[in-house]
This record gives C-alpha cells, structure tokens and sequence, in this order.
C-alpha cells in the first residue's frame, strides 16, 4: 500500500460586489473573491493538496488562467476533474483537514453545508473532510480584510 500527502495554500483578493464562493457553496457577503474561475479558495486548495500527492503538478497546470475555458468556471468542476485524474492512477482520498483564514464573514456556520457539497463532488464521506475558520487577529492581508487565504492537508491511498 502506499499512503502519500499533500498540502495546498492559495490566496484571493476580496473586492466588493463580487460573489463569494467558498467550499462549493456560495456564502452571502457584501465582498467576494477575485479570480479568472469563481475564486472559491477552499476548492482551491483541496484540489492543489491533492495533485501535490499523487505528483501531478499544481491546479495552474491543469487548468492555467491564460485559458479562456476555465474564465468564471465553477471550482466544483475542477475538483470532480482532479479526483478523476487521482482515480484513474489508482488512488482513494483517505482524508482532507483545511483552515480557511478570513476575518469576515463568519465561516463557521457554514462548513457542514460545505462539507456535504465537497463530499458529494469527490466521493467520499463527510466524515472525511475537515473544514476550519479562523482569523489573523486583524494582522496582515487578511486582517484588513483584503483578501481571504486557505490551507489543506490530504492524505490519499493507493492499494
């Protein structure tokens, strides 16, 4: 059996009016992420935790923001493309743990619904994903309220 790791880190800026897409689900607030896709940053580094651990490259890779196709494309998509590639080489998803860092709005109340949506896109259960909110404590980027960061850490199998 071999058991790999991955760990992603992504960043969006924040600006007013925009949608804001985290973890599948669109979350209401007066700012959304900036991005060539809908910037859901969660997705984001689910997707780039995974590729890390079968090795194949990074989410920019796969699908760069030079290419018109993937201009305001839901993330969801991307990630059921990710666990395809991860499937066709043979790997099961054992476990994901993320933090979001963002100082507003509050994420909190929102994770099981996103836990339910990235289970149903990958495949795997709820119980398997792990989702945490926190702040920097009004310190740096996210701390004015400039932008939102995420970090995950996964851990995939292949028999």
């Amino acid at each position: 059996m071999k058991i790999r790791t991955g760990f992603g880190y992504d960043v969006h800026q924040l600006r007013e009016g925009l949608p804001f897409w985290l973890g599948g689900i669109q979350v209401p607030h007066t700012h959304g992420a900036l991005g060539h896709s809908d910037a859901d940053v969660l997705i984001h580094v689910i997707c780039d935790a995974l590729l890390g651990a079968a090795n194949l490259r990074d989410i920019g890779f796969h699908f760069p923001d030079t290419d018109p196709q993937y201009k305001g494309i839901d993330s969801k998509r991307l990630l059921t493309e990710v666990v395809r590639l991860l499937t066709e080489r043979g790997y099961t998803i054992s476990n994901i743990d993320s933090t979001i860092c963002l100082e507003a709005p509050k994420v909190n109340p929102h994770i099981p619904e996103m836990q339910r949506v990235l289970a149903e896109v990958m495949g795997i259960p709820t119980d398997d994903i792990s989702i945490k909110a926190t702040t920097t404590e009004k310190l740096g980027f996210v701390g004015r309220r400039e932008g939102v960061a995420a970090y995950a850490s996964v851990l995939i199998v292949q028999p």
